[in-house]
């Protein structure tokens, strides 16, 4: 065992590190971009509006970049890695965030709406995985992280498609944990509890009671900030967690385990 005490500032840096993250321009996103910046990466913020986009990067500054393009779209994977090196250089990190939301009963939820919510969740996170892993694996070296949700581990009403992404989520991580890990590429999974964020107001929005509820079952009687999810996610990609792979960790105010 090494007597050399550890540098805290190097073992949490992402410095020389280049992290794509979908979904990047607000929300969630954003907060993982700043602080993934903060921690010395460069970021490539990808998303289908450009005016958030431009308007992040202006606020992030010099290291970060971005790409507007609709990552639902296969014809877009192929190129989108490559198009992000041009940018910041090899991708090291990979952070699969964007997601779309449908609050509907089960019942009047249609096949069209049930595969739009599956592929922009869990076919295009697969797809850019499997993309980004290819220039990782030859290197030895990279993060895959994925945002998955509450409803990976509980049932909730009304957003059955959303479940069934969340929730492939957790396979997806242990599959690729135990092929690629061994190959230096670490796959894990963050599972945010409630957080304040746009995607979260959209979806409680009139529905006192199911607010009521979220507040009632988290032990630490509160939501959760965007910046929780961007330290924790910085961790995961960090060499502070060099020996953590295939888990999912929630950021949840302990509402995954409340009563």
């Amino acid at each position: 065992m090494s007597n050399t005490s550890p540098d805290f500032g190097k073992i949490f840096s992402l410095a020389n590190e280049h992290a794509l993250i979908t979904g990047g321009g607000t929300g969630l996103g954003l907060a993982m971009a700043q602080c993934f910046v903060a921690a010395g990466a460069r970021v490539t913020i990808v998303g289908r509006r450009p005016e958030p986009l431009q308007a992040a990067c202006k606020e992030l500054g010099a290291n970060a970049a971005y790409l507007a393009v609709d990552i639902t779209d296969p014809a877009h994977v192929a190129t989108l890695i490559s198009e992000a090196e041009s940018k910041n250089g090899p991708l090291t990190i990979l952070v699969n965030n964007a997601g779309v939301h449908l609050k509907k009963p089960a019942a009047v939820t249609s096949d069209a709406e049930f595969q739009s919510v599956i592929q922009t969740h869990l076919f295009a996170a697969f797809s850019l995985s499997r993309e980004a892993s290819k220039g990782m694996l030859e290197r030895g070296h990279g993060s895959i992280l994925f945002t998955a949700s509450m409803t990976s581990f509980i049932g909730m009403t009304q957003v059955v498609a959303y479940s069934a992404a969340k929730s492939a989520y957790l396979g997806v991580v242990r599959a690729l944990a135990a092929e690629w890990s061994s190959k230096g590429v670490r796959v894990n999974a963050i599972a945010p509890g409630w957080i304040q964020s746009e995607m979260l107001e959209k979806a409680l929005a009139g529905d006192t009671a199911r607010r009521a509820k979220i507040i009632s079952r988290t032990p630490m009687d509160r939501m959760g900030e965007p910046h929780d999810i961007g330290w924790a996610a910085v961790y995961l990609c960090s060499p502070a967690a060099k020996f953590v792979t295939g888990v999912v960790l929630p950021i949840d105010g302990g509402a995954s385990i409340g009563f």
